[in-house]
């Protein structure tokens, strides 16, 4: 990967950051998650459903919850985007099956938009036990099954490829790896952070300044923005926008939930390789490269077309999911010491503010009408509250 990146900069000169991002992670021979992904223990790092499977119980109850305030529509689509392992799914599935009573009149079915064929490989045994057929005859799709709960799965290269309808979606730490734009403030104005070789030091990669604008820095940098250093991930952006126009159309909801910020921090590229951090410029293609989620620039893409609820930081969303009782009752039902340790060290990982329960946020979309009535205005006294988005307590709801 070094050799190849290293014979482009010398033939065409050096890259934006998210080219270079986009050849480390995706690059279809050598790109880090096309080769390998490594999701869990062993890999490079460990999400937060690796880690507990109450994280998706909670998450399952969310989208239950969301089904039931907007009416209990009969069909749904569970959509995710970026689906590691597999995980995060089968522990909503698992919700989904032991609340098959109150889905009983609801056509339930699973799309995933993966891009690694690896990946979706280990989905399916995940999911469905590897019963999975390539899908010749719809194109859209590029391989479907039937979980072992007797739902259907679907697997999609694309988000515009999965059917239009109504539609939960989740972003579980999927923003993170969506490749950035660097940008400095100089003297002369905005500059772009590019990637170039180093001329001193054969085989080695180094930051350096574009010395003009480029258009990345006309189009992506608003006029109004106050830090000195700013990393904006356009495609994160288009993601957003059909999200939005999705849900406006069809009805649902977006539960995005990564490590970010609200608009206010600066540099936060980095690189991560056996469970540390890693030069992010050093041996491209062996590491996961990530950027925290810019939650003010996802709600500003949204451009009013869906409500928009959070960030809210993950303890807060899980204490207000109920994790306390969740856990209470994994407890008691659990006969062993070493199960215990487990459940008491898996809260402790995504709950304390230290760990997991303060860097990352819960992020959502959701159409307007399930804040306020449309009609609120004429008639407020006839119309019944609407119940509260759980997980986002009242405060939030203003």
């Amino acid at each position: 990967m070094l050799r190849h990146l290293a014979r482009k900069l010398r033939a065409s000169g050096p890259v934006t950051v998210a080219e270079y991002m986009r050849e480390a992670l995706t690059n279809p021979g050598q790109g880090y998650y096309t080769r390998r992904g490594g999701v869990g223990e062993s890999g490079d790092f460990i999400t937060s459903p690796e880690i507990s499977q109450v994280f998706g119980e909670l998450i399952g109850i969310w989208y239950i919850s969301e089904w039931m305030a907007m009416g209990k529509p009969n069909t749904f689509q569970l959509v995710e985007l970026g689906p590691g392992r597999g995980t995060l799914t089968d522990d909503i599935l698992r919700v989904f099956n032991q609340l098959a009573s109150v889905l009983s009149k609801c056509d339930v079915s699973v799309h995933l938009v993966e891009v690694s064929p690896k990946l979706s490989e280990i989905q399916a045994m995940m999911l469905t036990g590897g019963k999975v057929q390539p899908n010749a005859e719809d194109k859209s799709a590029y391989m479907k099954g039937v979980s072992k709960t007797g739902i259907p799965i679907f697997w999609y290269r694309d988000i515009q490829d999965v059917p239009p309808g109504y539609s939960f979606y989740l972003a579980h730490e999927f923003f993170d790896a969506l490749p950035i734009h660097k940008f400095q403030r100089t003297e002369k104005g905005w500059r772009e952070v590019l990637v170039d070789i180093d001329p001193e030091v054969p085989d080695q990669l180094r930051f350096v300044l574009s010395p003009s604008r480029t258009p990345a820095t006309q189009n992506f940098i608003q006029p109004e923005e106050t830090r000195d250093h700013v990393e904006v991930c356009p495609e994160a952006g288009v993601i957003v926008q059909r999200l939005a126009s999705r849900i406006q159309k069809d009805g649902g909801a977006a539960l995005v939930a990564d490590y970010g910020h609200d608009g206010t921090k600066t540099d936060t590229f980095r690189g991560f390789r056996n469970h540390k951090l890693h030069n992010v410029l050093r041996a491209p293609g062996t590491a996961d490269l990530t950027a925290d989620v810019d939650f003010s620039y996802l709600r500003k893409m949204a451009q009013g077309r869906t409500a928009t609820l959070g960030p809210i930081k993950q303890r807060e969303f899980l204490k207000n999911m109920g994790i306390d009782l969740r856990l209470q009752v994994l407890l008691q039902n659990s006969g062993d010491t070493a199960t215990r340790e487990q459940l008491l060290h898996s809260y402790d990982m995504l709950m304390n503010p230290e760990k997991m329960g303060d860097c990352f946020n819960f992020f959502a979309l959701l159409p307007h009408q399930r804040l306020v009535h449309p009609d609120k205005k004429d008639k407020p006294e006839s119309k019944s509250p609407l119940p509260p988005v759980a997980g986002f307590n009242e405060l939030l709801l203003k």
